[in-house]
């Protein structure tokens, strides 16, 4: 299997046309069908295993919610023009402290839905004047229009998919 790219490592070209943005915002609306399938019917025990010092499949999951609240001052970010993203927590502290393996996957995934299924909807209701805005991403140190963040969002969601297929590989279930 090709090795995944380290998240803080990746490269990003951005600059996607403003048409692309519902396509991006439909990938992000099905994220949660995606997980949803692919932790179906996963016994608890695997879902909570760690490969070592790393997260879980469930410590996955809930760090995409942990970043529910960034997205959403992100949101902010570009509803109210600002020059500059929210910075994000690169320690990943929330999730670290969250205790995501405590709580039930059906509880997780139920959450992640209701929480991407608010940024869509508020995505959905920006003009063709906010999507076209742009604002400094502040860990790549370059502008990223709407529709580039959340094609980034998308890619960051996929990452962690990735990351608990390989994971459920590694423990025999896929």
């Amino acid at each position: 299997m090709v090795k995944r790219e380290v998240w803080f490592e990746r490269k990003f070209t951005l600059g996607l046309p403003v048409w692309m943005f519902p396509n991006v915002v439909e990938r992000l609306r099905g994220t949660p069908a995606r997980a949803e399938d692919l932790l179906r019917g996963v016994a608890p025990e695997v879902l909570t295993r760690r490969d070592g010092g790393r997260w879980s499949v469930q410590e996955h999951l809930g760090h995409l919610i942990d970043l529910g609240q960034l997205d959403s001052a992100r949101v902010c970010d570009f509803t109210e023009g600002r020059k500059a993203l929210t910075a994000a927590d690169l320690k990943n502290t929330k999730t670290h402290e969250a205790n995501h393996n405590a709580r039930k996957i059906g509880e997780l995934l139920a959450e992640f839905r209701a929480d991407r299924h608010g940024l869509v909807r508020r995505l959905e209701e920006f003009d063709d004047d906010v999507v076209a805005r742009t604002a400094l991403h502040p860990r790549l140190d370059q502008p990223m229009s709407v529709t580039d963040w959340a094609y980034f969002v998308a890619e960051h969601d996929d990452h962690h998919l990735a990351a608990m297929t390989e994971l459920l590989r590694k423990f025999g279930v896929r």
